[in-house]
């Protein structure tokens, strides 16, 4: 299947090694209980699912946080109390929208960049959807650029 907005076809497998969930990891030393207390930790400083990832995988040699818990990150971080207001994944979008049209205030002719904006805010408006429908953010939010510059600001 091709991608979205360019010409050009995608890679579609997962490559992630077959790992069996609920077994130690090899080379890992911890305990379920330290991984728990830097995860939540991690949370309080505000870091993203993803960052929270890549530091248990370099710092605390685990590979996959499935394999050791059987459940995901978000699901973790859910239970523990701790899920962003807005997904990790529209806040990415958010902000490059946001840096998109800084750029098109101080520069007017810059039609590539006008191109691009427009396909981020029908990314942006694709997934507020697709949000919606899952109950991730309110039935009422809408995309408002100024309103949301003021949230990433914030």
């Amino acid at each position: 299947m091709a991608r979205m907005h360019t010409g050009r076809h995608g890679k579609s497998k997962s490559r992630k090694p077959d790992v069996e969930i609920g077994s130690v990891p090899e080379g890992f030393t911890g305990t379920k209980e330290e991984i728990e207390e830097a995860i939540v930790g991690y949370a309080k400083q505000g870091t993203p699912q993803a960052l929270i990832g890549q530091r248990l995988k370099e710092k605390h040699n685990l590979p996959y946080i499935k394999q050791l818990y059987s459940k995901r990150l978000n699901v973790i971080l859910k239970e523990k109390g701790y899920t962003p207001i807005y997904p990790q994944d529209m806040m990415d979008l958010l902000k490059r929208a946001i840096t998109i049209r800084r750029h098109l205030a101080k520069n007017h002719n810059d039609v590539h960049n006008k191109m691009s904006l427009n396909r981020v805010e029908s990314k942006i408006w694709r997934l507020t959807n697709y949000y919606k429908r899952k109950g991730s953010i309110p039935k009422d939010w809408k995309y408002d650029p100024e309103k949301v510059a003021l949230l990433i600001k914030g």
